[in-house]
Formats: C-alpha cells, structure tokens, sequence
C-alpha cells in the first residue's frame, strides 16, 4: 500500500488549532508537531499534536475516546498513543507524554529545527518525498528517515547545550 503522501495544505494549521485548543481542557500543555507544523513542507496528512500531562495514569480515556480518540499500542514506552480517523480516514496523532523532560522531547525540538532552518527543512521535504514515492511500509518510510532526522535533532540538541539523544527516545 502506497504511503498516503500530500503538497502542503494550508488548512492544516486551522485544523491543528481547531484540535489543540478541544485537548487543552484535558492537558495542561498541548502543541503541533510533526511535518503537518512547518508551513511550506509536504507530509502525510496527519496532523500530529504532542500532550504533556503529569501522569500518565490520570489521562482520561473516556474524554479522548469522546473527541474520537482510540488509544493505540506502538511499543512506546512512557508515552500513550491516539489515532483519530475521519471518516475512516486516519487523521490525526495524539502524543501524550510526560511533563517531566517536555521541553527535550525530541519531536518538539525537529519541529522547531525545520521552522528555523529552511534549508534542512527543504532536505528533510525531499527525502520524505522520495522515500513516500519508493517505500509502501510504514515503517521502512520511518526508518529511511532516521539518519536525517538524527542529524537535524543533534544539532538543535547541541545549538541549545543539551546532552546528545537517540531520536528512537523512550
């Protein structure tokens, strides 16, 4: 199965506000992440949105389930993972992750590296073309990202003093 790959599309910053300010009742802090946050950038057309929380015991389920959220098992550890459909569509990520290490989650820090750093964002774009146009596993795309990906979160890691982290993070 081909990988579900789109041109930029300027709604997805409306839909990701949209989501993001139904979460915030449910999370003390709740962002865009993921390709679908850089303007400018193809990606798959997921809007990703990273929650912290300060347990990951007290989430409520039942809220989620409510706004269309079903908790998914990906072998993550200290984090839970949502997938939203539309129309059996998938159509958004939810991360939720602890508070404690918010600000070193590796997937903000990509985020804000392709926002400040155009030209590692138009790298970043072609490879995922590339692999999107070559790749029909999930994961083969995700792993032929990897090396770049770790290159671009090293330096951001290092541009703000922080210690070097496998983008594989717990």
């Amino acid at each position: 199965m081909p990988i579900d790959f789109s041109d930029p599309d300027p709604s997805w910053p409306a839909e990701a506000a949209r989501s993001t300010a139904e979460l915030r009742p449910l999370f003390p802090v709740v962002e865009h992440v993921g390709s679908t946050a850089v303007p400018g950038l193809a990606a798959k057309p997921v809007i990703d949105l990273m929650a912290s929380t300060p347990d990951l015991a007290t989430v409520d389920e039942n809220a989620l389930t409510a706004l269309g959220y079903v908790r998914e098992e990906t072998g993550m550890r200290n984090r839970l993972f949502y997938g939203r459909d539309t129309d059996g569509v998938r159509t958004h990520h939810l991360h939720v992750v602890p508070a404690e290490g918010w600000d070193t989650r590796n997937e903000r820090l990509l985020r804000d590296h392709l926002l400040a750093h155009p030209e590692a964002a138009a790298e970043y774009g072609e490879l995922k073309r590339v692999l999107a146009a070559t790749e029909s596993d999930g994961l083969a795309y995700t792993k032929g990202k990897t090396a770049l990906i770790q290159r671009l979160i090293d330096r951001e890691r290092e541009a703000r003093g922080l210690p070097a982290s496998d983008v594989w993070e717990d």
